[in-house]
């Protein structure tokens, strides 16, 4: 009998489900808000009401797939804890899936792992090995694909490139190049330079001033293009680390500063070159995401398809 496969993203802030076929081409796609206050039982709520709906319709699935955000255990789905959302500390994810929908293979991973391998095998990543993928969000997090598998380094071990150092003084990747950091460096030029364009596009943004960069760069502005060389040339330097340790083909760009498009992505190709060795010029391919808000589903449905 055909049966499909569903892949789940569970975040901070949404909710993603996706059905699709045995060759993971989505057929279905649901995408919730999540309500912090409800804590994790409220997502739980969402996720079984759509799992008992789809018992209730006889949708047999081969296997279900879940990107989560926080760290967990891969092998048994206990989750230790979501830096978002209250509730989830020591659940077990996957034993629950199970009591509610019954027997089927079912893969939990974290959602910055499985938004790499989504990318490496079905967007940016496609034809290159070894595969790193950072995501350049709230905070910065990603993962390495290796052969086509999500690399794990000894418990509770994974791919923390967010939390490479920049000094020994303890600035991170992530305090630099984070969404937040970048609002930071614009809220810090904004005062020291009120009569910008980047400071005149920020006077109708209450949060989020990251969102302005773009299109001061499109307009010329110099202070978007100190902040974007800043932010490039940091990350460029934290990634230079990766390169000597794991030398990777490709290096894929996500999350919502990737969004910044071709300028960031130029601006980290020609800085990676200054800080890695003679032997690995010109370095790995650096390239943009392109599977979007679907990278964690659609990496989701890879997770189960090498257990059906």
């Amino acid at each position: 009998m055909f049966k499909n496969l569903a892949g789940i993203e569970i975040g901070g802030t949404k909710l993603q489900m996706v059905i699709a076929d045995e060759k993971a081409r989505i057929l279905n796609q649901y995408r919730l808000d999540v309500r912090k206050e409800l804590g994790a039982e409220g997502i739980r709520a969402q996720i079984g009401r759509l799992l008992s709906e789809w018992r209730r319709h006889h949708l047999q699935l081969a296997g279900i797939g879940v990107g989560f955000g926080g760290p967990l255990n891969v092998e048994s789905g206990l989750i230790i804890c979501s830096h978002q959302i209250e509730g989830w500390e020591r659940f077990n994810l996957k034993e629950w899936i199970l009591s509610v929908y019954g027997s089927t293979c079912v893969r939990i991973e974290n959602d910055a792992n499985t938004a790499a391998l989504g990318e490496a095998r079905c967007g940016a990543g496609k034809g290159a090995n070894p595969v790193m993928y950072v995501t350049l969000g709230s905070g910065v997090g990603g993962g390495a694909v290796v052969d086509g598998k999500v690399y794990h380094g000894a418990e509770p071990g994974e791919i923390e490139i967010g939390h490479i150092r920049l000094d020994k003084e303890g600035r991170t990747v992530e305090g630099s190049c984070s969404g937040w950091a970048v609002d930071q460096k614009i809220l810090s030029s904004i005062q020291e330079k009120p009569d910008t364009r980047l400071a005149q596009l920020c006077a109708a943004l209450h949060s989020k001033q990251a969102a302005a960069l773009l299109p001061a760069l499109e307009e010329g502005d110099e202070e978007a293009l100190r902040i974007l060389d800043e932010t490039a040339d940091d990350l460029a330097f934290g990634l230079s680390h990766a390169v000597h340790l794991v030398h990777p083909e490709a290096i894929i760009l996500g999350g919502g500063l990737s969004l910044l498009g071709e300028p960031l992505r130029r601006a980290v190709a020609e800085r990676i070159q200054r800080y890695i060795m003679q032997a690995f010029q010109p370095g790995p391919d650096i390239r943009l995401a392109q599977l979007g808000e679907q990278a964690v589903p659609i990496g989701a449905l890879e997770l189960v398809r090498d257990c059906c």
